[in-house]
């Protein structure tokens, strides 16, 4: 019987029990990418430039279908249906939009409804990142013509699942895993919304936020490389009209806030917070009304449609994708009772729309309304610049309704290149996020995925199965069989241990205490009453077992475990070529997922007043010695 090393498996109060493998840590890496990911790198490259032109390709029929119906001209540049002078016979454009989207839904495929990105996530999460095909030409379609025929809506989200489907199915006709599928999926999004946006980087991360579910090189790298080369595309490729190689909404020098300013980020944080609320429970009312009514789902967004053909007409600027009304709001152009109006409209038909499962994105209407927001409150704040305030409002209702913080300071810097209001950002984009996270239990986006029966969990921490090793929980005290054991007595040694459940498996070893096999207890007693004891242990035991090393990590343990359907693993040495060093079961992975919950669960005052006043004596106590001490030098010095 291996003797137990109390001293290691001995549970103090502070967890002490779990120490490092001595000289293991300096030999593992700090990420586990193989050169595998090479392979995707081609093909991220490929991805990115087809991403960019469908992204192209989907703006220029959006541009073609509202220049036609709004101003019966063919053009490419994307114009905003605001200065149609149809008035009230411009209602039946929506409509017509929503009749022709329900009916692709209905008999294309139902999912091209919705804003994108909550699909993109359940692809991930459920479907294997498999896309269907027939969604890389629906997706696009129907969302040209919901946005080109007024609704209000961007075409990121869009772009973002059509990219995706493009990176998927290319996936798909290789010999990929699920998980590199997944890194193709999200770069062939990320390539999508870069290109409409000229953000490269908030794409990026933007991608790690939602999509990736996880922070690795494999899936951070082909994203990267997607955006890279889908930016590169847009510069290329586009250097005129309303979409410019430049900002997409340049705006002049902003100046930074004083101490003042930044308090007032502070109310704007906290105001975008509850805006967050707001929008998420108006859209989500709004698709459960629609819910209620009496007929298919297929017309539900022509009475969308009537909405916001109503809404248009009362406040155009609330019409399409709205980045010229976006622009104005950040050079302050527009005036308090136009952006109230653009708020309330846009809100109204922006939720009723999307509730109606018609297709479109939901970045540019939240940087729309948050502008709008912002704008508003920069008039209220003294000596503010409204322009400065519409950036702020901006981030931060992105921060709340998104709940993806890093995005939401990146994304308007370069959609602006302003970069003087670093700190009111982190401000404004914190508290937004910390509100919407404390009133909601989910976000616009994920939302939609809970009503489809799966939970997202938006929380990425560092795995406790991965800096704890083998060694760390390992059980030494077990029973061993020495070889040519007989049975019957195996089956004594069993019945004399108290509590023999625990450990399940009974390895078998030689003198020197090298593994050759194992055999279970529950074996040994099922022989027993078959009456079946003759031989010795070698004769029943399992030789061909799989073993794990003392400086193995808790992840790799569990992958093993999980790959061969066993519960309990031996532990040998590596150098001393099998010995048997201990047990290794779930339960002692358990116990690795128990010091995490103690960390988080157990509260302790490690300092005192009195104890920092003790320190604080025996300091100074100290410091009188040294003192005291090079006196004494001092003096003897001058003595002699």
């Amino acid at each position: 019987m291996i003797k137990q090393n109390k001293t290691k498996n001995k549970r103090d109060a502070d967890n002490s029990r779990f120490t490092p493998a001595s000289g293991v840590a300096r030999k593992l890496s700090d990420f586990t990418t193989t050169s595998a990911i090479l392979k995707l790198i081609p093909l991220s490259v490929i991805i990115g430039v087809f991403g960019a032109f469908i992204a192209l390709f989907l703006l220029d029929l959006i541009a073609v279908i509202s220049n036609l119906l709004y101003y019966q001209r063919f053009d490419l540049n994307l114009t905003s249906p605001r200065n149609n002078t149809l008035g009230w016979l411009a209602v039946l454009i929506p409509m017509a939009g929503g009749l022709i989207v329900g009916f692709m839904a209905r008999y294309g495929s139902e999912r091209i409804r919705g804003h994108g990105i909550p699909e993109a996530m359940e692809t991930i999460l459920v479907g294997g990142s498999k896309v269907e095909p027939s969604l890389t030409i629906l997706k696009p379609i129907a969302s040209a013509i919901s946005i080109g025929t007024g609704g209000p809506f961007g075409a990121e989200g869009p772009i973002i699942l059509t990219g995706g489907a493009v990176g998927s199915v290319l996936a798909q006709f290789l010999s990929l895993t699920a998980i590199e599928r997944r890194s193709l999926l999200v770069a062939g999004a990320v390539a999508g919304m870069s290109a409409v946006f000229g953000t490269p980087i908030a794409a990026v991360i933007l991608g790690v936020e939602l999509l990736l579910f996880e922070w690795k090189p494999r899936s951070f790298v082909p994203a990267a490389i997607a955006s890279m080369v889908a930016d590169g595309v847009r510069h290329v490729f586009v250097n005129q009209g309303w979409m410019r190689a430049e900002p997409l909404f340049p705006v002049g020098k902003m100046t930074q806030l004083g101490t003042t300013g930044l308090f007032d980020t502070v109310i704007l944080g906290i105001i975008c917070g509850g805006m967050a609320w707001l929008l998420t429970k108006a859209v989500y009312g709004a698709e459960d009304a629609f819910r209620k009514l009496p007929i298919h789902w297929m017309w539900w967004p022509i009475l969308g449609g009537l909405i916001v053909g109503i809404g248009g007409v009362i406040e155009p600027h609330a019409l399409g994708v709205g980045y010229d009304t976006i622009a104005d709001e950040l050079a302050g152009n527009l005036a308090v009772t136009t952006l109230v109006s653009i708020f309330v409209v846009k809100l109204i038909i922006w939720a009723v729309a999307l509730g109606s499962g018609t297709s479109g994105g939901i970045l540019a209407p939240i940087l729309m309304m948050g502008a709008a927001l912002g704008g508003l409150l920069g008039l209220v704040f003294p000596g503010k610049i409204p322009s400065e305030w519409a950036l702020l409002g901006m981030a931060g209702a992105l921060a709340g309704v998104m709940r993806s913080p890093f995005t939401s300071i990146v994304f308007p810097i370069e959609l602006t290149h302003s970069t003087n209001l670093f700190l009111p950002l982190l401000i404004t984009v914190t508290l937004a996020h910390l509100i919407s996270v404390l009133t909601l239990k989910r976000s616009i986006l994920t939302e939609k995925v809970a009503r489809r029966g799966f939970h997202v969990l938006r929380e990425y921490a560092v795995e406790p199965l991965e800096v704890l090793f083998a060694e760390d929980v390992m059980s030494t005290n077990i029973l061993t069989i020495r070889t040519g054991t007989a049975m019957s007595e195996v089956k004594e040694m069993i019945q004399a241990q108290h509590d023999m459940r625990k450990q399940r498996l009974l390895p078998v070893v030689n003198l020197e205490g090298i593994i050759l096999g194992a055999i279970s207890w529950q074996d040994v007693l099922e022989k027993a009453l078959d009456g079946n004891l003759s031989g010795t242990v070698d004769d029943f035991m399992h030789k061909d077992i799989i073993t794990t090393f003392p400086e193995e990590s808790l992840r790799s343990i569990a992958d093993r475990m999980a790959t061969h359907h066993v519960g309990v693993l031996p532990v040998v040495d590596r150098q001393q070529k099998g010995k048997l060093r201990g047990l290794i079961t779930q339960f002692e992975l358990l116990e690795a997922r128990d010091r995490i919950l103690q960390e988080e669960r157990k509260r302790e005052r490690i300092l005192k007043m009195w104890s920092i006043y003790r320190y604080g004596n025996h300091e100074h106590s100290a410091i009188s010695s040294l003192q005291q001490y090079f006196r004494s030098s001092k003096d003897a010095e001058g003595k002699s």
